[in-house]
């Protein structure tokens, strides 16, 4: 008798995990987004107001996580 499990995992083994973003194209994204978010975060700071918080705030810290993590991931540091 097969298991629900089972039938998962094999299943699962015909067609393996591609990432979106590979492994040779790590750096140049993570570069991109901390670029991008150190210019939203200048231009935040010199604007300060509440209206620009989710325009450029919100987008800019969003990039610097990735943007880490992808560079982490580039420099081979696996967390």
């Amino acid at each position: 008798m097969s298991s629900p499990l089972l039938d998962v995992w094999e299943a699962a083994s015909a067609s393996p995990y591609r990432p979106t973003v590979g492994k040779s194209s790590q750096f140049p994204v993570g570069f991109l987004l901390l670029l991008i978010s150190l210019i939203l975060t200048g231009v935040f700071s010199l604007n300060r107001s509440f209206i620009n918080l989710p325009l450029l705030g919100i987008p800019a810290s969003l990039a610097f996580g990735f943007g880490a993590v992808y560079m982490i991931c580039a420099v081979g540091v696996y967390v």
